[in-house]
């Protein structure tokens, strides 16, 4: 979505689903994993909205739906690209929205031409008579709305999942159209927030790539010398290489032959800030690469599950963070609104506050002073989170964070009854202002975005188009901005009510800006020399541009091509383990691909190893259960949530359970395809396909049958154990995020 629609997120708020004809639910299991915005699904249908569920399992927001259509794990695409293909032959596609709105729609349509009603159902596994059923709703209510999650991302080929869910909205014209959208719910708070702070290792924060210019233009926002900075790092070259992601990390530090993408060397240490490590594939290699680092530092209020699983004996220390009823500051919502939450008790005993604990990390390496100098901002001290607020306020231009300052934020948090649910708009105090300020919030007197993209409302009441600007290669192999391709403009036609300009154009900079009708005085100009909107730190580029009601970013089209990627349109292609190995040769996977995210990944050399499924015949579907987040280690450390959930299992149909001699209850054990085993209590189900089992991912001190309780420091043991299911999910990767595939695994079982 990041890179086909302009940036990532929701494009609609949650309360707006309730303005939806039609919302169809493909790759989440919001009912389980997201209940508060299951809420206002569910208010959508008591307003009249039509429910569509569509998943490998029947789930508990399958049991919800108006609709349910049972399709094997990977094959969402050849999915959406029937649906597109029904659209188009039956007229049903917003023709004028793709000619004004979309960059080489036409693509889409030839490629979906192959995916007719009959080919849909052998790839997916449905019959054709229910896939002409969800087609058929789903296109002709307006507006609809679509939801998805990790059972979209976490493919081989999840960035095409999320590329071509979006293009299928734009053929129905559901993009920037109330109770339309595309609406991605996100685990717990802040995940969107750490997206938008760069919690990845592949951009800066706002999104701002990691080359030279992005590096200069930070140097300048955290007022440190450019040349210090590059000094940090062992070459330039480092300093603008992507990273090590969550889920190749393990590699960089058992597989010798990564050393070259990293500078030479392995890595040797590891500290890990909240985040639940063994949630990724494969976890028996983040055990293998535990036990191999010098040095293994976690940073949480409960003992991190991967502490448990190493065979480490020293330099591993456990440093107890503060949670968040223990710390303040701005969270951001999965719809983008950012709020501000308050401190209700001091940290407790010797935990301290994750930023306390990173400056102290500073102090001792040595920058603390550079550190902190953005904070002070000229001041002779800083103050906590405040500053911190203030100065992603300053720097963060990209997706519009200028206009979320804490003193927003505290007075939308003092007055929060005062805004309408299903509008976000505020009165009385808070009147002229959408709740949490969702970016893009340009100025402290822009409302904020509650819907990305509609051209129906001004810009200050948080109209926008696309964003204009893609880059291609230019002659000295650099990327440069273009308004056209393949003799195609990339500049939208419509422009939002009240612009000054009609018709699409680039980002706003000091050398166009006066083009669309907007004068500069001598001193404006001097000021803004060489500047674009997304760099100026007078701000009056922006300011200028939301005067004349031009969006800052422009206002261009949509990709339904992106040329620079390894499948400019969406393709659908097998998982690395197929449990379909008979459509392998007609839908490849990608060709092995070295140095992705400082890792060399296999993929077709994985895909045709063997015939795997001819070794591993079960496939698995993995995902959350209510009771337990993440990795569980906070909730399955409560009494009261183990009790309602205290058992790991595996959902098995009866029919195939007695394939195996497995009866109800029987504990059976589980082989993964890279040779992880969990040993698991089989519960009979038919929510499940007769070809499938269903495993949570939310369970750990147990390893391959045993215990590992004796390994918590005293007292902190979980009251809930069981075995990771990630043990045996099977090898895999995005190829262009790097998210782990575990969505799509193979296994063997045995009773035990």
């Amino acid at each position: 979505m990041a890179n086909t629609l302009g940036y990532g997120g929701m494009t609609n708020h949650l309360g707006d689903m309730q303005n939806s004809k039609v919302i169809l639910i493909m790759g989440a299991n919001p009912a389980v994993n997201h209940p508060v915005g299951m809420q206002h699904i569910l208010k959508g249908k008591e307003n009249g909205a039509k429910i569509i569920s569509i998943d490998p399992r029947y789930t508990k927001t399958s049991a919800h739906a108006d609709l349910f259509a049972r399709i094997r794990t990977g094959t969402d695409i050849a999915f959406l690209y029937g649906m597109i293909r029904y659209i188009v032959k039956n007229n049903l596609h917003d023709k004028q929205y793709l000619d004004e709105r979309v960059f080489d729609w036409e693509s889409i349509v030839v490629e979906a031409e192959q995916y007719t009603p009959d080919v849909v159902a052998n790839v997916c596994g449905c019959t054709a008579e229910k896939f002409l059923e969800v087609v058929k709703l789903f296109a002709e209510n307006s507006p609809g709305c679509l939801i998805w999650n990790q059972g979209w991302t976490q493919h081989t080929i999840g960035t095409s999942n999320t590329r071509l869910g979006p293009i299928m909205q734009m053929f129905l014209g559901n993009i920037g159209k109330v109770g339309g959208g595309c609406n991605i719910l996100r685990g717990h708070d802040n995940v969107q927030g750490a997206s938008d702070m760069a919690n990845l290792s592949d951009i800066l924060p706002g999104y701002y790539p990691i080359n030279e210019g992005s590096w200069k233009y930070y140097s300048g926002q955290w007022q440190v010398d450019y040349e210090w900075l590059k000094g940090r790092f062992k070459t330039k070259d480092m300093m603008e290489k992507k990273g090590f992601a969550l889920s190749t990390w393990p590699w960089g530090v058992i597989d010798d032959e990564n050393a070259e993408n990293n500078a030479g060397t392995p890595l040797k240490a590891l500290i890990c800030i909240g985040n639940g490590i063994s949630t990724i594939t494969m976890t028996h290699k983040t055990k293998e690469a535990l036990d191999k680092l010098d040095l293994v530092v976690f940073i949480d209020p409960y003992v991190n599950d991967a502490a448990v699983i190493t065979d480490r004996t020293d330099n591993m220390f456990l440093l107890p963070a503060a949670s968040q009823v223990e710390s303040s500051g701005s969270v951001a919502a999965t719809n983008r609104s950012y709020q501000w939450r308050s401190q209700v008790v001091k940290p407790l005993y010797e935990a301290k506050e994750d930023h306390d604990i990173l400056f102290e990390f500073a102090k001792r390496l040595g920058f603390y002073e550079e550190f902190t100098r953005s904070l002070k901002n000229g001041k002779p001290s800083y103050e906590w989170p405040e500053d911190a607020t203030r100065e992603f306020n300053r720097a963060v231009k990209t997706i519009g964070l200028q206009g979320v300052t804490p003193e927003r934020m505290k007075r939308q948090q003092e007055n929060w009854a005062l805004f309408d649910p299903l509008t976000l708009r505020g009165s009385g105090v808070v009147e002229g202002e959408y709740y949490g300020l969702p970016w893009p919030c340009w100025s402290d007197k822009h409302p904020g975005t509650p819907i990305m993209y509609r051209t129906d409302v001004s810009v200050m009441e948080g109209g926008m188009g696309f964003r204009a600007g893609w880059t291609d290669k230019g002659p000295d192999g650099k990327p440069v901005v273009v308004a056209e391709k393949n003799g195609q403009t990339l500049l939208a036609v419509n422009e939002p009510i009240g612009s000054r300009f009609k018709g699409g154009h680039l980002e706003i900079t000091a050398d166009n800006i006066e083009s669309f009708g907007i004068t500069l005085t001598a001193e404006e100009k001097e000021k803004v020399k060489g500047k674009n909107w997304k760099n100026d730190n007078t701000y009056i580029l922006v300011n200028k541009a939301l005067e004349a009601g031009l969006c800052p970013y422009g206002n261009g089209k949509a990709r339904a091509r992106a040329w620079d990627w390894a499948d400019q349109l969406p393709k659908h292609r097998e998982p690395l383990h197929s449990f379909r190995q008979d459509l392998v040769a007609k839908y490849p996977t990608f060709e092995d691909k070295k140095d992705h995210y400082r890792t060399n990944i296999r993929y077709a050399s994985e895909q045709n190893k063997q015939n795997w499924v001819a070794d591993f015949p079960i496939n698995v579907v993995t995902g959350r259960i209510v009771e337990h987040m993440g990795t569980g280690t906070e909730t399955r450390a409560s009494k009261y949530l183990a009790e309602l959930s205290g058992e790991m299992y595996a959902h098995i149909h009866p029919t195939l359970a007695k394939k195996y001699g497995v009866d109800n209850g029987d504990m059976i054990w589980v082989h993964g395809t890279g040779e992880g085993k969990i040993k698991v209590k089989a519960v009979y189900s038919y929510s499940v396909a007769e070809t499938d089992i269903f495993m949570p991912q939310n369970f750990s001190g147990l390893w391959s049958g045993k215990s590992l309780v004796d390994k918590y420091p005293k007292g902190t043991a979980p009251y809930a154990l069981g075995e990771n299911s990630n043990q045996v999910t099977s090898y895999g990767y995005d190829i262009v995020t790097a998210c782990p595939e575990t969505k799509c695994t193979l296994v063997r079982i045995e009773k035990a």
